[in-house]
């Protein structure tokens, strides 16, 4: 439960995202906003998985985007029953805001692509979110994480997230 969990943080597929770099160390997250930004980065993978299942026309990709789609689906539906168990409310802010707008921004620029296009713009921002979740998981959200349960969750998540920037560079390199 809990490596699917953390795997919303990081397989957020679509920005290389200034938003998740952006706080200082004087505003460093609290936990309801590292969930907030957790379940915002879920949401964020499943959109974009979805477009990917429509659009792409490699067989990688497609492959590639439902692992997305199912990890995150799964992911988000943990995350809610792990906030619950700990009783936190995620609190909206101004990186999981960010991270909204910057999304929603690159699905309609992705949505204008179509074949090869597609694949090639798709896959290279999943290569640039997942190297960009991961830097913000070891510089701000787990060093910002209070509760153990939570810090721990975001580290095994990190080890899941780097898999997953592999992968992403894997079908990356075989599109060009």
């Amino acid at each position: 439960m809990f490596i699917r969990w953390s795997a919303a943080v990081a397989a957020a597929i679509l920005l290389s995202n200034p938003a998740l770099q952006g706080a200082s160390a004087a505003e460093k997250p609290t936990d309801p906003q590292i969930a907030h930004i957790a379940y915002t980065a879920g949401v964020i993978d499943i959109n974009a998985a979805k477009q990917a299942q429509k659009k792409a026309k490699n067989k990688d990709v497609k492959a590639f985007a439902e692992d997305m789609l199912r990890d995150h689906e799964a992911v988000n539906k943990q995350a809610l029953a792990l906030v619950k168990k700990l009783n936190v409310t995620p609190e909206d802010n101004d990186t999981s805001k960010a991270l909204s707008k910057q999304a929603s921004d690159k699905l309609a620029e992705l949505d204008k692509l179509s074949g090869a296009a597609f694949d090639k713009a798709y896959v290279a921002n999943e290569v640039a979110y997942h190297k960009a979740v991961n830097s913000a998981l070891e510089t701000q959200l787990i060093p910002s994480a209070s509760n153990a349960e939570l810090k721990d969750l975001l580290q095994t998540g990190l080890k899941v997230f780097r898999g997953h920037q592999q992968h992403a560079e894997h079908v990356a390199a075989e599109l060009k």
